[in-house]
């Protein structure tokens, strides 16, 4: 039987392809393990919004990295991590939260960890922007913020109430609420200065 025989041109745009495919995957597996190492357990929802990639693309990347024992799971696979042992930090989970709402706009190097009490800086639009997540009684945190030139703060609060008894740095603030209303992913609500201050 004759084998058909497939010409070279068409065999060397495949091998491409499938090296393109191969890069992509190992530079967002080095994404991934980038952001488990800055913010520590996430969960899996969230890592695979900020990959934004199609769903089974994501499963890929994070079963790739499962393999090669660089990743695990915690909590039944609700959370990713880098250490088995590490504790997720609600914090951070629900800075990582709100920063997702701008993720589309933001490159995939361009947030990381920011200085206490923030917990995330990002870039937008060549504007930097620090996400900081309050508890109830922790409106004195504000005070050790450091405003700068072109730097905005999304402050996250456990309810709006709270927003209008802060006292705010001398930068654009904007507020927002994280809801999980019995739900894995929340619920996210942007409030503006003007808007609280219209409340009270």
């Amino acid at each position: 039987r004759l084998k058909k025989r497939i010409p070279n041109r068409i065999r060397i745009k495949a091998k491409i392809r499938i090296k393109v495919v191969i890069k992509m995957l190992l530079e967002d597996e080095k994404y991934v393990v980038k952001w488990l190492s800055q913010y520590g357990t996430l969960p899996r929802k969230q890592i695979v919004q900020m990959l934004q990639k199609p769903p089974d693309t994501a499963k890929k990347i994070i079963n790739n990295l499962k393999r090669q024992l660089r990743i695990s799971e915690i909590g039944d696979g609700y959370y990713l991590a880098l250490d088995p042992m590490s504790k997720p930090d609600q914090r951070v989970i629900l800075a990582v939260w709100v920063l997702l709402q701008y993720i589309d706009k933001v490159e995939p190097m361009a947030h990381y960890p920011a200085v206490y009490p923030s917990q995330i800086f990002f870039l937008k639009d060549n504007i930097g922007y620090e996400i900081v997540t309050l508890y109830d009684g922790e409106e004195h945190l504000l005070r050790l913020l450091r405003p700068e030139d072109d730097l905005k703060y999304i402050i996250i609060v456990p309810t709006i109430t709270m927003a209008a008894n802060l006292k705010l740095p001398k930068a654009p603030c904007i507020f927002a609420t994280v809801d999980y209303n019995g739900r894995d992913e929340p619920d996210i609500t942007f409030y503006s200065e003007e808007a609280i201050k219209n409340d009270i």
